[in-house]
């Protein structure tokens, strides 16, 4: 039997420590292929790029092992790498282990799940890893040990058609960490702000920034989770339809 084939990509590009840790989790569970972007690609959600070339670049390769970089997003990582770095369909694709978190509303503008999606919408199953550590030298022990777990649970049962896994690390030692919970997504946003400057030239500049709000700490929610030293496992759908309200808007139909 043929091994399983594993694809790798994250959004924080291909020097990333978080996607060390993943090669080192999923490491020995098949063979694996790395696409990961050149560069740092954070909130680029399902950005696909159409008006400029892509480049795709081998960097490494041993048995049952290659490694590329590409210039464009976490989805052309997929799309491209689909159909030049692989030459059958994988049988998972990791993306991660991003440096922050992707709970509640974090899912709509990360590339690391954006990826994840995208592996979903292709018939893949698709997982992204997030630790709520933004350090460089983040402690990715606990986040190896169970996206491992993980994997070889997703590769042995699969998951349901259109249909990936957002899976959040707490930043906690792993001593410390109870368990793991499959909940929902916390109902949260975020409280932007804009901060106005100007440069040499005396033109204006915004960098983004704000907090984190979040009113819904309901204990089936990834945010409660998280807070209370659990992993939070949530079933991400590619449907966006709010099938609950459909028969509410029949009278909009002519």
């Amino acid at each position: 039997m043929r091994k399983p084939l594993i694809f790798i990509t994250n959004d924080d590009g291909i020097k990333a420590p978080g996607l060390r840790a993943l090669i080192e989790a999923v490491k020995g569970l098949g063979e694996i292929v790395v696409v990961a972007p050149e560069n740092g690609m954070s909130g680029m959600s399902h950005a696909l790029t159409v008006s400029t070339i892509l480049r795709l670049k081998e960097v490494a390769k041993e048995e049952d092992y290659i490694e590329f970089y590409c210039t464009g997003t976490p989805v052309d990582c997929v799309k491209l790498g689909g159909h030049k770095a692989i030459t059958r369909k994988p049988d998972l694709i990791v993306s991660g282990i991003n440096h922050g978190s992707n709970s509640s509303i974090n899912v709509i503008y990360s590339g690391t799940m954006a990826a994840a999606i995208e592996g979903a919408i292709q018939g893949i199953p698709s997982i992204g890893f997030s630790l709520l550590d933004h350090s460089e030298n983040a402690d990715f022990s606990l986040a190896i040990e169970y996206a491992r777990k993980i994997a070889i649970k997703v590769l042995a049962e699969g998951l349901p058609a259109f249909t990936c896994l957002n899976v959040n690390f707490p930043k906690n030692h792993k001593n410390e960490v109870k368990g793991i919970k499959v909940c929902r997504q916390a109902m949260a946003d975020w409280d932007d702000e804009y901060v106005e400057t100007l440069d040499p030239h005396h033109h204006k500049y915004f960098w983004l920034t704000g907090e984190f709000a979040n009113s819904d700490m309901a204990e089936d929610t990834d945010e409660w989770a998280l807070s209370n030293n659990y992993i939070s496992i949530v079933p991400v759908h590619t449907d966006y339809t709010n099938h609950k309200v459909i028969n509410q808007l029949k009278s909009f139909e002519l």
